[in-house]
């Protein structure tokens, strides 16, 4: 009979794999179980995916007065089941909870087959079967446990372990039974360095300087040099856009304008000048309530001031005040502590420890501010809305010179500012804007940390302070985790935006608790993190995949190669107007409005205001970097969408990458791809008409490293065809260069210069020249 019943367990658990989908590795398939069950690692996913929504921490959906979610209720008798227990630690025979997973009887058999959440497998079954015989110990969640450094792994030698991340890397690799890659040749590391470290392709001069540089620190003074150059701050000020959904325009059906820019350009400054983490979190999160507060501490706060706004008439101001707050609430939750807050708005979280009331008590710190829901006249849409701050001439000249500011006028910002007498704020029922209920104060997520009333104060100078405190177990992690994304394209915990109960857990906690503990106790230094990633070897290794990792570890989550990732979408377009030599490099201002199709804002506007109609700008605004192209809410720039930009409509912590046809079709045709490969064969030909030599030239321009003979072979191949169909009048040599807005140099041979340009085009389109590495 136990034969039996062991068939139909394999054959339920096929079945509910197939139905549902599973996460087993080679342990489960080979019913393997760990030595020592975690409750963290082991139990408390699989409760939460088939368990938590009956059983869970929300007080409005518990059945039969049960939560697995805490020992307390877990261990005690059941109320629906006389003289019987859920869990009885060290006694699996006798826990109710093991008898209904592992039964197949529909009326009593948990999860219930009307759920539709699917059966646990046999290895599952066999997880809480051991848990439960090792004591059923219930563990905080390892999110909410501060973190603390692990001991490296051992290893007997150190070759190819330049600092710690390779080691606890390695032992990982080591465990799954793979291998690390050798390094990266220098050509393609450089790439992936420049890229990483500035968002551009490294210039030719670097490259020569790199290639011939036999310095055995030549790595090293390369990190530091692109670590020096301004670029490095919009590189890294370009993930903190997403972040705070910073766009240059209100939302809604108006969407008119607004002059945000300024604290872009503050952001940019931060990353460059190397502000120290939780000075920069600080500073958004309260400048304006700092003693004696600077005009630029205020400024930072515009962080929490880049949502949407409506303009519209007949709204109710109240609704719109609350919406607002609500978006704040939920930027700080996702982007700073990586937690899903905006899902216990209406009710108790499903999963995570956080109630309604807990939500509002973080809510209460931002319902303090002067904004308003809606200033009133809708016939004059102004750049900022209140509280405003107004940067001048002066300002700029002695205070803030990071400001790009081109005009004479007063600047005017949208920030952070506290009213003189306290709004109440209440728990609003249902989340409804006008269902006040109870009074609730400000307060941190108990569960997370505790927030010492005394020591704190109930404002977001007290927020701040218990966010950046070295006793949080969220802000280091987070922030590490999300340069890591940045860098290696996923972060140690998958879900970067979500380190609950429902997030992926961390592939490596050791490693991740480890360099959170760094990053706190050397003064929360950005710079110094970033060089740490860049400098490993797991980072410098070569992208190559064998077949055994591709086997083993299909997402590469354990890094046994680098990591191939697209170009963001930003820097398709730097990659072009740099490699072409177009690129205009000022750093911040207003804006710009390159290229794009004709009428799509025209099809979504209510007709009010100057961004009724796209009105694209001219000479050197063509040709400024990604970050500073005009962002309409409404209609965002279809060359940066195409390519996953974040719409900038709320809080986005990680960007989709998506491989469809559009993003070939506008590789091929955007104006701007047309117009960088007329201009640079135009600068090639001024130089040298030698064929060879400048597709040479353009190949390693674009995508970093020398042709092979093989491909400059196609390429001039494809460049003489191209050059007889033009002489032959079969194709149009001026019609073809009738691109773009930059001036022509009639003197070309014009035959010449479009063979070369078509070259060009289909060397941006190669797909290696929008890749990473």
């Amino acid at each position: 009979m136990r034969k039996y019943q062991l068939i139909a367990f394999c054959m339920a658990g096929l079945l509910a794999c197939l139905q549902f989908g599973c996460s087993s590795d080679s342990r489960e398939e080979s019913f393997e179980l760990p030595e020592t069950i975690s409750y963290n690692f082991d139990i408390r996913p699989i409760l939460s995916d088939k368990c938590f929504k009956c059983h869970g921490p929300d007080g409005n959906t518990i059945e039969a007065g049960l939560r697995l979610d805490i020992p307390d209720s877990a261990y005690a008798p059941l109320k629906e089941t006389k003289g019987s227990f859920a869990i009885v630690p060290g006694k699996p025979d006798e826990s109710e909870l093991l008898r209904r997973i592992s039964s197949q009887d529909p009326d009593y058999q948990m999860p219930t087959p009307e759920s539709h959440l699917g059966s646990l497998t046999p290895y599952q079954v066999e997880l809480f079967r051991k848990w439960i015989q090792q004591g059923a110990k219930y563990e905080k969640h390892w999110a909410f446990v501060l973190p603390q450094k692990s001991p490296l792994p051992l290893f007997k030698t150190k070759e190819g372990l330049n600092n710690e991340i390779d080691y606890f890397i390695r032992a990982r690799l080591k465990e799954k039974g793979l291998e690390p890659n050798p390094p990266a040749d220098k050509e393609r590391l450089l790439k992936r360095l420049a890229f990483d470290l500035t968002g551009l392709p490294p210039s030719e001069e670097l490259m020569n300087s790199f290639l011939v540089d036999e310095d055995p620190d030549a790595y090293t003074n390369m990190v530091d040099k692109l670590l020096d150059l301004p670029q490095y701050g919009e590189k890294m000020a370009l993930h903190w856009l997403d972040l705070a959904r910073y766009a240059d325009s209100y939302g809604y059906q108006d969407d008119n304008i607004r002059t945000q820019w300024a604290w872009r350009d503050w952001l940019i400054h931060s990353f460059n000048s190397n502000m120290p983490y939780d000075q920069f979190v600080t500073w958004q999160l309260a400048g304006d309530m700092l003693p004696d507060a600077t005009k630029e501490q205020v400024l930072a706060t515009a962080f929490f001031r880049n949502h949407k706004y409506t303009e519209e008439g007949g709204v109710i101001p109240e609704e719109y005040r609350v919406e607002y707050v609500i978006d704040k609430t939920k930027t700080y939750g996702k982007a700073i502590l990586g937690l899903t807050i905006e899902c216990a708005q209406c009710h108790d979280h499903k999963y995570d420890p956080i109630s309604q009331k807990d939500y509002f008590s973080i809510y209460a710190f931002f319902n303090n501010t002067k904004e308003l829901g809606f200033e009133g006249d809708i016939l004059v849409s102004k750049p900022a809305k209140k509280p405003i701050l107004t940067i001048s001439d002066d300002d700029v000249r002695n205070m803030m010179k990071f400001i790009n500011k081109k005009d004479t006028g007063q600047l005017m910002v949208s920030v952070m500012g506290e009213r003189d007498t306290l709004r109440k704020t209440y728990l609003l029922n249902r989340g409804a804007y006008d269902q006040p209920g109870e009074e609730v104060s400000p307060i941190g997520l108990q569960s997370v940390m505790k927030y010492d009333t005394l020591s704190l104060p109930k404002n977001r100078i007290g927020l701040a302070n218990w966010t950046v405190s070295k006793q949080n177990p969220l802000t280091a992690r987070v922030f590490v985790n999300q340069l890591w994304q940045e860098f290696f394209g996923r972060g140690l915990v998958k879900t970067s935006g979500d380190f609950g109960m429902q997030g992926e857990l961390p592939s490596h906690p050791e490693l991740l608790d480890w360099l959170a503990v760094d990053f706190m106790e050397n003064g929360w230094n950005i710079k110094r993190l970033v060089k740490q990633l860049v400098m490993s070897a797991t980072y410098q290794q070569s992208a190559k995949i064998s077949k055994k990792s591709l086997d083993l570890d299909p997402e590469n989550v354990f890094l046994s190669h680098a990591p191939r990732n697209r170009l963001k979408a930003e820097w398709v377009r730097d990659m072009v107007l740099a490699s072409s030599g177009l690129l205009v490099p000022d750093i911040g201002g207003p804006s710009v409005k390159p290229y794009q199709p004709d009428g799509l804002w025209e099809t979504a506007t209510s007709g009010r205001g100057e961004l009724a109609t796209y009105k694209q700008d001219k000479g050197d605004a063509l040709y400024r970097r990604g970050m500073y192209t005009f962002i309409k809410l409404t209609v965002p720039p279809p060359s940066l969408m195409l390519f996953d930009a974040s719409n900038r409509d709320q809080c986005e912590v990680k960007r989709l990458q998506t491989n469809t046809p559009l993003q070939a079709l506008a590789m091929l045709n955007d104006p701007m791809i047309l117009e960088a490969s007329r201009v640079f064969a135009q600068r090639l030909l001024e130089s040298d008409t030698n064929a060879q030599t400048n597709i040479q030239n353009a190949f390693r321009r674009i995508v970093c490293r020398k042709a092979t003979k093989k491909e400059l072979a196609i390429l001039l191949k494809y460049y003489d065809e191209q050059l007889a169909l033009f002489r032959s009048k079969k194709l149009a040599a001026k019609e073809t260069l009738a691109v773009g807005e930059y001036k022509h140099n009639p003197d070309l041979d014009s035959n010449l210069q479009a063979a070369l340009m078509k070259t060009i085009h289909l060397i941006y389109n190669m797909e290696e020249s929008i890749v990473k590495t």
